[in-house]
């Protein structure tokens, strides 16, 4: 509270005293008390005074009597309360074994019993423990039926137990009663299931709910988004359903991504192409542009005149040089290719730019070339050093170096490079 509230409220209280005390200094009142032949008189503000200090003497006096029998209880709580923090710390730092048994010992304090339990559930079951978790949380249902719930789905999806978890929080899910832990629990569960359908209607609570932020909900609903497009059965189921999710849904890049790969495996390389273009106009993908050059070889002259078109915008993105080279390689067109991965492996070097340099030199009947290509592939997927190519390979004699854009002023006029 600000300083000037203060004194406004000193004021006030100031001048009720003063009027308070001229209106009882006219008539103080009069108080008779008479026991057993004994009487006191006094003025009611007298009586008041001494009934206030009477109630303090006897409030100290029934807390000196307690006291020695509250001690027990003090000690018993204020221990439960650092076994609670002691096990919290153990669990974050992965001392699991710790973290149970202290959080076991702090549940004995009623106010603490249904927190402990659920952390120690959680302990358990990182440790391997699932019987124990499982144990545990039969204890914590009987405090935080809720909060168990969505604990031993997650302790049951762990177990290899998806199922199950999906039917624990079925009815609760059914009725719209879940938690946000709930959902996402019930959407892993069912992901790990194969019931895709019902991690789809746990999308819009959980984006609702907005519990998992940003980033987690949009990387959870990628992945409900391209197993349920992955698990169509064929093009009429594929289709049905692309068309029944929202306009929002059907712009994740992953969502095009599965999409557009189920559709060419099932030969509808056209309406894949429209999807990953009318995509790619929206946002440029690396993800989408590597999905571009993989829908087959059906019509892939066009995609590649396409795709080079793109290269005006995108001179420098390693993913676009790789589906061009990759795509340059199923047309036999040597040159093109190995100018297109060589830039690729410049700018960001990749297993999968090896692999593609390796098929243009095995196109080319260069044996020994190719199969240094395929083990730096390998070895780049390991982590693990790569080989130079030969000084004497064309690679050497190319410029990889990015190409620099153009930058203009706010009137159009080129800067000079810095």
């Amino acid at each position: 509270m600000k300083l000037w509230r203060w004194i406004l409220l000193l004021v006030i209280v100031a001048a009720l005293a003063a009027f308070g005390w001229h209106w009882v200094a006219e008539d103080p009142g009069y108080v008779l008390v008479q026991l057993r032949g004994w009487q006191a008189e006094t003025t009611v503000v007298a009586a008041v005074v001494i009934l206030f200090l009477a109630w303090a003497v006897l409030g100290a006096v029934w807390f000196a009597v307690r006291w020695p029998f509250g001690a027990l209880t003090r000690r018993h709580r204020r221990l439960s309360r650092q076994k609670m923090g002691e096990g919290l710390v153990a669990l974050m730092e992965g001392r699991h074994g710790d973290a149970e048994r202290d959080l076991h010992r702090a549940s004995r304090l009623d106010t603490l019993r249904g927190p402990a339990l659920l952390a120690a559930a959680e302990a358990a079951s990182r440790r391997g423990e699932n019987s124990r978790a499982l144990t545990t949380l039969d204890e914590a249902g009987q405090v935080a039926p809720r909060a168990a719930r969505v604990l031993r789905a997650r302790v049951l999806r762990r177990e290899g137990k998806p199922a199950e978890a999906v039917n624990l929080l079925a009815s609760d899910a059914d009725v719209g009663n879940l938690t946000p832990g709930g959902w996402r629990e019930l959407a892993l569960a069912a992901l790990a299931a194969g019931d895709t359908r019902r991690a789809r209607l746990a999308l819009d609570p959980l984006q609702k709910g907005g519990a998992l932020g940003a980033r987690g909900y949009a990387a959870l609903e990628a992945q409900v988004l391209a197993a349920s497009l992955r698990g169509a059965s064929d093009a009429a189921a594929l289709n049905a359903l692309w068309t029944q999710l929202p306009k929002t849904q059907r712009r994740v890049p992953a969502a095009v991504d599965a999409y557009a790969r189920q559709a060419a495996a099932f030969g509808m390389v056209l309406p894949a192409m429209d999807e990953v273009e009318s995509a790619l106009r929206r946002e440029w993908s690396p993800l989408l542009i590597e999905t571009y050059g993989a829908l087959g070889a059906e019509d892939i002259e066009a995609r590649l005149r396409r795709a080079e078109s793109w290269l005006d915008a995108h001179p420098n993105d390693a993913a676009l040089l790789l589906t061009l080279g990759r795509m340059c390689v199923r047309l036999s067109l040597w040159g093109k290719a190995s100018q297109y991965l060589e830039r690729s492996l410049a700018l960001s070097p990749s297993s999968g730019a090896w692999e593609a340099l390796g098929d243009v030199y095995a196109g080319q009947n260069e044996a020994a070339m190719a199969q240094r290509c395929y083990r730096n592939a390998l070895a780049l997927a390991r982590g693990e050093p790569i080989t130079s190519l030969p000084q004497g390979a064309r690679g050497s004699r190319l410029d990889t170096r990015p190409i620099a854009m153009e930058e203009r002023s706010e009137h159009g006029v080129p800067r000079l490079p810095e």
